[in-house]
């Protein structure tokens, strides 16, 4: 459980994996739902990116499946959860939004939206020297995956562990 987060409180945990998206859900002490979706970093890379950073015809095609695969599994997720993760690239995410590097840190999904708008002004020619932000299509991809996330299923921030 993460720290500071009581037993009771409701929380989804996030794992974007290489290959799909892993989701639980908890309601109190009892594990209410274990999701996989079927959206990776690597595979929606795969699938959709054929450029580093992805065009913005590329960006629009991956957004439109991960959407649908987030929307697959809404109401599964517990209303009013705390949102949590321990990924590695989602705490790069955090630190390209100017977050500290400390733990745990919570990231909002406007602060979220930011690096995201910073990914399409790359991929309508901002050149890549003017930005710290990694151009490999795996990151764009956790990034689109984490974005959907956060706004098709309401989630206002989420907090990155170590």
């Amino acid at each position: 459980m993460p720290s500071g987060t009581s037993p009771a409180a409701p929380l989804t945990v996030l794992h974007i994996g290489a290959e799909q998206t892993t989701v639980l859900c908890r309601q109190g002490t009892t594990l209410t739902a274990s999701l996989v979706l079927n959206v990776g970093a690597q595979k929606t890379a795969q699938l959709f990116f054929k450029h580093a950073p992805p065009t913005p015809y590329e960006l629009e095609n991956a957004i439109a499946a991960v959407e649908d695969e987030v929307m697959r599994v809404h109401t599964q997720i517990v209303p009013d959860a705390s949102l949590v993760t321990s990924d590695a690239a989602i705490r790069e995410i955090a630190r390209l939004a100017g977050m500290a590097p400390v733990t745990p840190r919570q990231l909002s999904r406007d602060d979220m939206e930011q690096v995201f708008q910073r990914l399409t002004a790359l991929s309508l020619g901002r050149p890549a020297s003017q930005d710290d932000m990694p151009t490999d299509a795996a990151f764009a991809a956790t990034l689109l995956i984490l974005r959907e996330f956060m706004q098709h299923l309401h989630f206002t921030s989420i907090t990155v562990q170590a």
